[in-house]
């Protein structure tokens, strides 16, 4: 069985937080480009909401204004954005007030019986408030959907209350919880990688596979977001979203098809396979860090705690390390290596999967040494598969083997295609109805669940960050995480 995308059926969406750093980078841009390319219904509207009060006129050039400081602005023209802006229309709304929500009912008295959708891109923390409301409301119909972004709770329990409300005005297969990675071409090429190939899902196991490697690194600090990210910090802001995404895609089990809920029930097997990290295990398995003084590029950067909007000392990590299991039978005794940080040496995402050695070298005798082969996945900044094999040296001088890369670069494998922000393609599944690269609710509680384990362990034992300079690869504990069973990071 497989799954084919429908035309898209929605008739308009709601945007909450339209005027939002999320939605002047991300969203707006995208809903623009899928204009342009003739994806989005002749008569779809697009209702922008805010707390904010705006003009008719003043919202459309903040709307203009976050197009031309996109990615999408070359493909800006004034005659196609005119045509977009007629799709607009803005509301002032206060979505914590009991009647907030009355000046969007009457913008949305046009019957359509085609599904709205409700884009709640706002704090976290308003998110059910705002499900309750268009519940409550009448707003939100059988039909209608809503999307919500992350983090959606900071344990599993806050992800239940956060589920539960807005399961109380939208059924679960109503419901949209983006993790933009999941939109990226390279990531949804991890699929195709593994099942449109017949040479790796054979290999794709415990029998010949020595380790897993993941690394989501970046060279930013917190961006202005410090009040944010110290009561988050890096387990649970990139851990439990888009790490763990990539690690279930690596590690899932061949779904029937690619009907949406057959790929996502076997990314929640995984989920429920990870090996617990509790407060036995976390000083073996763990390592976190925070960044201090150092170089970002060619510049110097401040530490964690003496960023914009940092008021007191603290002990969030800005950097974690893992030594992971996946006891299931395809990966029991497989370890995989999970890292993520920011102000790191370089901005990459990759995914590397190292294979066992050959059992026995018949060039040792001529003294040629073998590496064992190794698939490296890379996500970002550029997007390229390398499969590193040994071959031959060109000499007369004897047997001599060196390491050659395979490489497929996918930017020039593809260089006619137009790359795309990430979000152009959730939003299109959100108008296509097609769920498949979104997270389903016991998703995000299995994930919390295992995340919290660590947590409790991190308290438990008192594990502190460690420093680490700005520009580096994080705190050197880091490095004898994987050495200490044999291994070594791919850098």
């Amino acid at each position: 069985m497989t799954f084919e995308a429908p035309a898209a059926d929605a008739g308009r969406i709601v945007l909450f937080g339209a005027t939002g750093d999320l939605a002047r980078r991300m969203l707006w841009p995208s809903l623009y480009a899928l204009d342009l390319d003739g994806l989005l219904p002749r008569d779809f509207r697009i209702v922008g909401a805010a707390h904010s009060r705006w003009s008719r006129a003043e919202f459309e050039t903040k709307v203009r204004n976050a197009i031309l400081a996109s990615a999408n602005a070359k493909l800006y023209d004034e005659a196609a954005f005119a045509r977009f802006a007629q799709r607009i229309a803005y509301v002032s709304v206060d979505a914590a007030a009991p009647e907030g929500l009355a000046p969007l009912a009457a913008a949305l008295q046009v019957e359509d019986a085609r599904p709205a959708v409700f884009y709640l891109s706002t704090a976290p923390a308003l998110f059910g408030p705002i499900a309750r409301a268009l519940g409550e409301s009448g707003l939100a119909r059988p039909q209608d959907r809503i999307v919500v972004e992350k983090p959606i709770g900071h344990d599993v329990a806050s992800a239940r209350e956060t589920n539960t409300a807005i399961a109380s005005a939208f059924d679960e297969s109503r419901v949209y919880r983006i993790d933009h990675y999941l939109g990226k071409e390279a990531v949804q090429n991890l699929l195709a990688l593994r099942f449109g190939n017949s040479i790796f899902e054979p290999l794709w196991n415990a029998h010949n596979v020595e380790h897993v490697q993941i690394t989501v690194a970046e060279t930013v600090g917190v961006e202005g977001r410090w009040g944010y990210y110290d009561t988050t910090g890096a387990l649970r802001d990139m851990v439990q979203s888009h790490v763990l995404q990539l690690l279930c895609l690596v590690a899932m089990e061949p779904p029937a098809g690619f009907d949406p809920s057959a790929v996502r029930n076997e990314k929640v097997k995984v989920l429920w396979s990870l090996r617990p990290i509790a407060e036995a295990d976390v000083a073996a398995n763990t390592v976190t860090g925070q960044y201090t003084a150092g170089h970002a590029g060619d510049r110097a950067a401040c530490g964690y705690c003496e960023e914009e909007g940092a008021n007191v000392e603290s002990d969030t990590e800005t950097f974690v390390a893992l030594r992971v299991g996946v006891d299931n039978w395809r990966w029991a005794g497989v370890p995989f290596y999970l890292r993520t940080g920011k102000r790191l040496q370089q901005r990459l995402s990759e995914i590397v999967i190292q294979f066992k050695a050959t059992p026995h070298n018949i060039f040792a005798d001529v003294g040629a040494a073998l590496s064992a082969n190794r698939l490296v996945i890379r996500l970002q900044p550029d997007e390229r598969i390398t499969l590193t094999l040994m071959h031959k040296v060109p000499d007369l001088r004897g047997i001599r083997l060196k390491e050659v890369g395979l490489d497929l670069s996918v930017n020039s494998a593809f260089a006619a295609s137009r790359r795309r922000i990430a979000y152009e393609r959730m939003l299109l599944d959100v108008l296509q109805g097609n769920p498949a690269l979104f997270v389903r609710g016991d998703e995000i509680e299995a994930a919390w669940q295992w995340i919290d384990g660590i947590v409790r362990g991190w308290r438990a034992t008192g594990q502190k960050p460690r420093p680490y300079a700005a520009g580096s690869w994080g705190p050197s504990a880091a490095i004898g995480l994987p050495e200490r069973h044999g291994h070594s990071w791919h850098e």
